[in-house]
């Protein structure tokens, strides 16, 4: 039987909208044949899931700063909370920084904020988790959350993310731009992303890349995502996803690794 992943959008409710990049279900049906990718990504996420023995579990996902190829992925079914920038802090009581590469039980979190959040969604269906989520978050995160910090860390993101007509800014403008230094920006995103910024503007582009391709022509595609030419474009997809642009497009992956969290049996 061949493994199937099947991904769902959901609807993001108006009340999370402030604090919830989006949402999304995987479930993955029959026996692994074919890697699991993880793509760079430059989210946190809540991860409520339910593993092949039937048990709940309630994880943290940090930002993954480059692709990753797994087999042996052991899981029903799960639910993708993406959390946006500047979330991480006021909802985990750490910041996104800490959770870089990492998949983290979020009862293993420190403080009190994760302890709470996980006593929450322990014993929930995925779908119920959402009701819960929308029912505590926003009293929560607009108590816990500095207005201030999170309005610039959302505006450094903006600027440096690429957009339908508009090239991403570069770090040094997009301080100017935010009246602050480019430390203090780099501070700012350690907090709120995770990343530094340069390596956020990396991220986004090569997703750019990867949601484009191969529709649009390699040296077009170059110049819309803000890259000097197209050997820069495709220097840079080989270091954050392992292979050149051409060869992922063709199937010519890196040799898949058993995933961490199914060999620790989660």
């Amino acid at each position: 039987m061949t493994n199937t992943v099947s991904r769902q959008v959901l609807p993001t409710p108006e009340v999370l909208r402030p604090w919830v990049a989006g949402i999304g279900s995987v479930s993955v049906a029959g026996e692994q044949t074919e890697p699991y990718i993880h793509l760079p990504d430059a989210a946190t996420k809540v991860v409520v899931r339910i593993g092949e023995n039937g048990l709940r579990s309630t994880l943290v996902v940090g930002p993954r700063a480059r692709a990753s190829y797994h087999l042996g992925k052991r899981f029903i079914s799960c639910v993708e909370v993406r959390l946006a920038p500047g979330t991480a802090r006021p909802l985990l009581g750490v910041p996104a920084v800490d959770l870089v590469g990492r998949a983290v039980p979020l009862d293993d979190l420190p403080g009190p904020a994760a302890r709470r959040l996980a006593h929450e969604l322990r014993r929930l269906e995925p779908a119920d988790a959402m009701d819960r989520l929308t029912e505590v978050l926003p009293e929560r995160l607009a108590t816990a959350a500095d207005p201030s910090r999170t309005e610039l860390v959302r505006a450094g993101v903006d600027a440096l993310s690429v957009r339908f007509g508009r090239l991403p800014g570069q770090v040094g403008e997009v301080a100017r731009e935010l009246a602050v230094s480019e430390r203090q920006l780099r501070n700012l995103f350690a907090e709120g992303v995770g990343l530094s910024p340069k390596h956020y503007a990396r991220i986004d582009r090569v997703r750019t890349v990867l949601s484009r391709a191969p529709s649009v022509a390699w040296a077009e595609l170059a110049a819309a995502t803000g890259y000097y030419d197209q050997a820069h474009m495709t220097s840079d997809f080989r270091t954050l996803m392992g292979v050149p642009p051409r060869s992922y497009f063709t199937g010519r992956l890196p040799e898949a690794t058993p995933c961490a969290m199914a060999r620790r049996g989660r």
